[in-house]
């Protein structure tokens, strides 16, 4: 076959694919199907217990939602107690907030140093890694890349199929450790070979957190300042974990049920992340700003910023989805605690970095966004901003790449994917199984020569 030849007989398969893909809408009410695993009223279907993230955003009185401020619990303390202790004190708190998830508890100061320690000794990739696997192989999405360095990480262990807790944590240790290289090395791949830029490799230092670290390996002369490292590290904690729901923790808790390895299930979790309905959400944000931003004129005109985001809403400006994307939430209705504490920390780089128009214009979508949906829409749900929201922004403070938004995302949730797979193993032990139900009628086969 030609290329012509082949490209024509795909279009025809694909019309073909889709046509009998699609099951009839109404089989899912009558077999009361919970489509992405959703109660009618939107919750979340039950499908396991754990101890690790506790999101809560609504109470169920009597069969009725109630909204109330976001709540976000890491291992029983609140993230909002957790960032203010570490904040107080003067420290980075993302390797104290990895050691709480994946043990627990709290590590005392002898406990918190020797864990960072040897999360700093395993930062440096495997010898050959980074000319064999990141440099021969580059990819334009480094999710991609990041991925298939982590599956790659498999033949450079020794050990790598022994699911005993002692030994998959080891393995986690040494993941969440590489993240940080893995992904500033695979966007140095991608500067060079597909963006035509330099290329600068910086040894990640071992007496860094992974804050420090990434911004240390993505940045060209590898000079950063103590506010922009806070709110690096201050993003990490906020993305780490997100109650075992998530399409990406609970990929990963799939993955491990089958009893595989743990690179099997962590290169599962970072495909789920990839998906723009999941880790991309903040990309859309940093692209509909700057649509908004070139298409208002005056910045502290509210009238003129609602006007925009109805336009927005009615498919009529960005990208004609209707979204006004970081704005709404699954769980969260009045407050999301992540943007809460994002947004404070991201006021004081502004102030530094002279954005704080672009701060107080994001602050006036915030406050007008849920207004103008609830009159566009004619709806009473209550609405927040997001972490997304203001995460973008942050990230373009500190000049943090776009196609780095996502893969440092994963930078800090594989702390989470790691508590989840470590909690499956312990305590579940069975396979991950749902029901799906055969709604096909019956056919005859058909002889080739009577098709």
């Amino acid at each position: 076959m030609t290329d012509k030849d082949q490209a024509e007989f795909i279009d025809e398969l694909a019309i073909l694919a889709d046509q009998n893909n699609k099951i009839n809408p109404e089989f899912y009410s009558i077999y009361d199907v919970k489509r992405g695993l959703r109660n009618s009223n939107g919750t979340g279907v039950l499908v396991g217990l754990t101890e690790i993230g506790e999101v809560h955003g609504y109470i169920i009185d009597e069969g009725e939602k109630i909204p109330v401020d976001g709540r976000l619990k890491y291992r029983g303390i609140n993230v909002t107690n957790l960032v203010n202790g570490f904040k107080k004190e003067n420290r980075f708190g993302f390797e104290e907030t990895c050691y709480l998830l994946l043990f627990g508890e709290l590590p005392n100061q002898e406990q918190l140093a020797k864990f960072s320690q040897m999360l700093g000794q395993h930062r440096i990739l495997p010898e050959g890694f980074m000319r064999d696997m990141i440099l021969k192989a580059p990819s334009k999405d480094i999710m991609n890349k990041l991925a298939r360095s982590v599956l790659a990480s498999y033949s450079y262990d020794e050990n790598p199929d022994d699911t005993s807790i002692k030994n998959v944590l080891r393995q986690c240790i040494e993941l969440i450790a590489k993240f940080p290289t893995m992904v500033a090395y695979g966007y140095q791949a991608l500067s060079y070979y597909h963006k035509n830029e330099s290329m600068f490799i910086h040894k990640p230092r071992p007496e860094l957190g992974a804050a420090e670290n990434f911004l240390l390996m993505t940045r060209p002369d590898g000079i950063y300042s103590r506010t922009e490292a806070e709110l690096l590290d201050l993003s990490l904690v906020l993305h780490a974990e997100h109650g075992g729901g998530n399409n990406s923790a609970f990929a990963a808790r799939v993955v491990s049920s089958s009893g595989t390895d743990t690179y099997s299930a962590i290169a599962a979790a970072i495909g789920s992340l990839r998906g723009p309905k999941h880790g991309g959400a903040n990309i859309k944000v940093l692209e509909m700003m700057e649509e908004i931003k070139s298409n208002i004129s005056d910045w502290k005109d509210h009238e003129e910023i609602e006007f925009y985001l109805e336009k927005i809403l009615c498919c009529e400006a960005y990208d004609r989805s209707g979204l006004i994307y970081g704005l709404g939430h699954a769980i969260y209705t009045l407050s999301d605690p992540r943007a809460v504490l994002l947004k404070d920390k991201a006021r004081e780089l502004a102030k530094e970095k002279n954005h704080e128009k672009e701060f107080d214009l994001y602050c006036a979508i915030e406050e007008l966004a849920p207004k103008v949906f609830a009159r566009v829409k004619q709806s009473d749900k209550p609405l927040c901003i997001n972490v997304d929201f203001f995460s973008g922004f942050v990230y373009k403070m500190l000049e943090i790449p776009l196609e780095l938004c996502t893969p440092l995302f994963a930078v800090s949730r594989i702390a989470g994917w790691c508590a989840h797979r470590i909690e499956e193993l312990a305590s579940v032990k069975t396979i991950i199984r749902p029901a799906y139900k055969s709604v096909v009628t019956s056919k005859n086969y058909i002889p080739l020569a009577d098709r």
